[in-house]
């Protein structure tokens, strides 16, 4: 199944992308999704552990299911001066 990842600030721009089309197995997790992510985009897996994620404009937790044609966002922890 296909999801939409959405991708804000420093991991955008690791990236290369805001918008990343993203195929997972049926039964995945927000976390499936983040793992498939990192497996395309390397340099995210610093922030696996202090990120943020949202699921149809909700904020989610790793472990929720994820169906065909979700929209799921991750954010990068907010820091600021």
């Amino acid at each position: 199944m296909r999801v939409n990842v959405r991708l804000f600030a420093r991991l955008r721009d690791l990236a290369g992308a805001s918008d990343v089309a993203c195929d997972v197995a049926p039964g995945a997790t927000v976390a499936d999704v983040w793992t498939t992510l990192v497996g395309r985009h390397p340099a995210l897996e610093p922030f696996g552990r202090a990120i943020s994620c949202a699921q149809n404009a909700e904020f989610a937790r790793m472990t929720a299911a994820v169906r065909d044609g979700d929209d799921i966002a991750f954010l990068p922890p907010v820091s600021g001066g």
